[in-house]
């Protein structure tokens, strides 16, 4: 099953849709068992592990974290491999002045974005499938 690899059509469709909750990236060491986190997303870098997980998580674990995220999932199923979505949608919010960390799940991309700006990068969101012709 392979995701979609059109630019257009997945600008179109891309219905981002705001998860509930707010978000922290931490660095933990690598092979540490840390109950009551479940992160959304983990990355293996050379210094740690990076997890991003719900701020009260980080805080029940006494995780220390600088960014508050709002997560959002772009409802489009994006192949790895096409080209230009990742660029489109951070160029979009860059020019709205927001900042967005992309993950890009087997079937779905996901951003976070400053959490009190969650609403409005949403809406740049909208606008710019709405502008490709997404409705």
């Amino acid at each position: 099953m392979s995701g979609e690899t059109d630019l257009g059509k997945l600008l179109r469709g891309m219905r981002p849709t705001l998860n509930p909750g707010r978000y922290v990236f931490v660095s933990v060491p690598s092979g540490g068992a840390l109950p009551g986190v479940a992160p959304v997303v983990t990355v293996a870098e050379e210094e740690g592990l990076t997890l991003v997980l719900r701020r009260e998580e980080a805080d029940a674990a006494g995780l220390a974290y600088g960014y508050t995220a709002a997560w959002l999932t772009l409802r489009v199923f994006s192949a790895l491999e096409a080209v230009g979505l990742t660029a489109a949608v951070a160029r979009a919010l860059a020019d709205a002045g927001l900042s967005c960390n992309v993950v890009a799940g087997f079937h779905h991309d996901h951003l976070f974005v400053p959490y009190d700006d969650a609403d409005r990068a949403v809406a740049v969101l909208e606008g710019l499938a709405r502008d490709s012709g997404g409705g």
